[in-house]
């Protein structure tokens, strides 16, 4: 029964390759000309100035790194809509650790160590609870948000970092004067779970246990704890991001991270990430996290009301999930002609 298993899965993981493959070429189609368009349509082409350039990069790679987690949480089969809060109450962790210890490496690895925590916190209701991960995330999400309501009082904090050149370099600091760090990490971090989704071991589990966590349980893997360690994972990168935006900004706000659970979810989506799970890939995580990133972007450079951000986010996930299902139908038939 498990060889059979494996062997179904192996048939769909190929053709999902090769469907992905042309998915990521026209997600980097779509990137491209909406580079291209918004360069051009801008008012007076803001879109390529240096200024707006550079908070691209920088606001939208603290948002890529977290997008990144919930891209290989979703592959998974499961989704973790607390994101933006756990993003949030970390922030508000890595505030008051530097303030109480006056080192901002030391606050760093506390507010990690946080969302790790929330994550797996997250991990446990899911999994041992036996709670759809859409629900129990929405639960934690509001509860998370409203705890760093209460502990912060809902006010601004500023944060002063001018004593830690080093740390700023780090976080908020620019390579050969022009990058912002911010995008490296990004980049970084995408090239290390590449690695672990196609290179290693539990890669291949996280796969499993997304395309059919009864057969892969049947081959001894054990779907729980990876579910978990991939909750746990998306915590780390939204503190991560915490860091790294309160660094940028100086300061704390109970308003962080809002709205971009969905977002990410978005992003996700149209990398070509599986709303069932067991398929997707980083390359196309990356990719549609710059898709959402630039048209976020060029919406502000239109200076469009932001209600219709949330339109222009809706047809785009919607377009996607239509574009998943077609791909999901041809991978069944793929799947049913191999096995027979």
């Amino acid at each position: 029964m498990a060889e059979s298993a494996m062997t179904g899965r192996m048939t769909r993981r190929k053709g999902s390759d090769l469907l992905l493959r042309f998915r990521n070429v026209g997600v980097l189609a779509v990137l491209l000309l909406l580079v291209v368009g918004s360069a051009i349509l801008t008012p007076h082409h803001t879109f390529v100035g240096i200024a707006n350039v550079t908070i691209l990069l920088a606001l939208g790679s603290e948002f890529g790194v977290m997008a990144l987690g919930v891209g290989v949480l979703m592959i998974a089969g499961e989704f973790d809509l607390s994101v933006g809060s756990i993003l949030a109450l970390c922030a508000f962790v890595f505030t008051v650790v530097l303030e109480a210890s006056a080192n901002p490496f030391v606050a760093a690895l506390v507010a990690m160590v946080c969302g790790a925590l929330l994550g797996t916190l997250n991990g446990l209701i899911v999994v041992r609870g036996r709670i759809v991960s859409f629900i129990a995330t929405l639960g934690t999400m509001l509860t998370y948000r409203g705890l760093t309501e209460i502990l912060s009082g809902g006010t601004i904090r500023t944060v002063s970092l001018g004593a830690y050149p080093v740390f700023l370099q780090m976080f908020n600091g620019k390579v050969a004067g022009v990058i912002p760090v911010q995008a490296i990490w990004f980049v970084l971090i995408a090239i290390v779970l590449f690695f672990v989704l196609n290179r290693g071991r539990f890669g291949n589990w996280i796969f499993a246990t997304g395309d059919n966590g009864q057969a892969a349980r049947a081959m001894g893997i054990k779907t729980g704890r990876v579910k978990i360690l991939c909750f746990a994972l998306v915590g780390t990168l939204s503190a991560f991001a915490a860091v790294l935006q309160t660094t940028r900004l100086t300061a704390f706000s109970v308003h962080m991270g809002e709205g971009w659970e969905l977002r990410a979810v978005a992003a996700a989506v149209v990398g070509g990430t599986a709303l069932q799970g067991g398929r997707g890939s980083m390359v196309g995580i990356f990719l549609g996290t710059l898709v959402i990133i630039v048209v976020d972007n060029m919406l502000g450079q239109f200076r469009l009301p932001y209600e219709y951000t949330y339109m222009v986010f809706g047809l785009v996930t919607l377009g996607s999930v239509l574009l998943d299902l077609w791909i999901e139908r041809r991978l069944q038939r793929a799947t049913t002609s191999g096995e027979n």
